[in-house]
């Protein structure tokens, strides 16, 4: 159902989702809703940047490719290289864009929008997990009023409440967490040989509701704008900051295609905030430390100023384009890097990253 309204998916339309097939979204949104739906569904295994960034649009072009549905993370990867690639390509096959794997900024929103949609293309911007099974938040094309960075309207029988420690629901504009209060068809029943983990992780934190561990505002409109996870939230000086907005603020600079953000602990102010980020193709850092740290503080306050900016050619992601934050944070503090890697798409990017921050601790004092 959701295939069928999110995407407007009809037997006629060739559909890509960009996901790796190991992703739940590439469960349910390469093989299951395609598929049940009639339409036909493109499965790509390489990357978008092989022989060149202009690949996922030479593939549009090849397979008249109408609904196209990848992660902002990839988005600002095709931003930092420019709108030459795209251009190359036909792209008028395509009726729908869609986005999904974590917030949107509204700058890659609104490229996306002007130079693959060429302006004409509905953007739909999805919020689901893992865990929901199916896009539980998301525009409906040519029904809703679309916001960039907003995942705007719940589906279908979805009531989802942003609400506070207590479980109380906080007001127009205000952070909370983002729960939902009633039960919906593909919600997951349990953790595979450990339910009390389940019942612990989902419904105990706000009894009686599934508790997303994300962060989310519904403004005065009623959209939903997703605010990033919850362990994504540094407290600095007493002040709860979205590492999201930070990182938002910082993508906003004209010189910046992608940025990450992570906290470290801080003897005075509890957290230091630690950013990570890529520059646009051919653009230089000279000078640019100063420069973005002034500009976060105007878009957000002197609260928000970064401690330490690290520039790199490339962020740890995997396969499925999600950035790996716990491996940033490990870089930050200078520790050895731990846990899992394995779904690590770009492994050489992990010791770039520790000499780039190494250096930087130094030139961000």
């Amino acid at each position: 159902m959701t295939s069928k309204y999110v995407f407007d998916l009809k037997e006629d339309d060739v559909y890509w989702c960009t996901a790796d097939i190991g992703w739940i979204t590439g469960h349910s949104y390469c093989i299951y809703g395609p598929l049940s739906l009639g339409a036909s569904t493109l499965m790509y295994e390489g990357a978008p940047s092989t022989p060149d960034w202009g690949r996922f649009w030479q593939l549009i072009e090849k397979y008249k490719v109408s609904k196209f549905y990848t992660a902002p993370t990839a988005i600002r990867s095709f931003i930092k290289y420019g709108p030459e690639y795209p251009k190359n390509y036909d792209l008028t096959s395509l009726k729908l864009l869609g986005t999904v794997g974590e917030p949107i900024n509204p700058e890659a929103w609104v490229w996306y929008r002007e130079v693959i949609g060429s302006g004409r293309c509905p953007v739909v911007d999805s919020w689901w997990q893992t865990e929901t099974g199916s896009i539980m938040i998301a525009g409906l094309p040519g029904a809703t009023t679309a916001k960039p960075g907003s995942a705007t309207k719940p589906f279908f029988g979805i009531v989802p409440q942003v609400v506070d420690e207590g479980g109380k629901e906080v007001g127009i504009n205000k952070g909370g967490y983002l729960v939902i209060s009633k039960p919906w068809p593909s919600m997951m029943r349990t953790i595979y040989g450990n339910h009390e983990r389940f019942k612990a992780q989902y419904w105990e934190k706000i009894p009686g509701k599934y508790f997303t561990g994300d962060g989310a505002r519904i403004d005065e409109d009623g959209d939903i704008w997703i605010l990033g996870r919850i362990d994504d939230v540094l407290n600095v000086s007493g002040h709860r900051l979205s590492t999201m907005e930070i990182e938002s603020s910082l993508v906003s600079h004209e010189s910046v295609t992608e940025a990450a953000v992570v906290g470290k602990p801080d003897d005075l102010k509890g957290e230091a905030i630690c950013c990570f980020v890529t520059l646009k193709n051919g653009v230089k850092p000279d000078g640019l430390v100063g420069a973005l740290k002034q500009h976060v503080c105007e878009h957000i306050g002197a609260l928000a100023r970064p401690d330490q900016i690290t520039f790199t050619d490339a962020l740890p992601k995997t396969r499925s384009g999600k950035i790996m934050r716990r491996l940033l944070r490990d870089i930050a503090m200078g520790k050895e890097i731990s846990g899992d890697t394995s779904t690590l798409e770009n492994l050489a990017a992990l010791a770039h990253l520790t000499e780039g921050a190494e250096k930087s601790m130094s030139e961000n004092v």
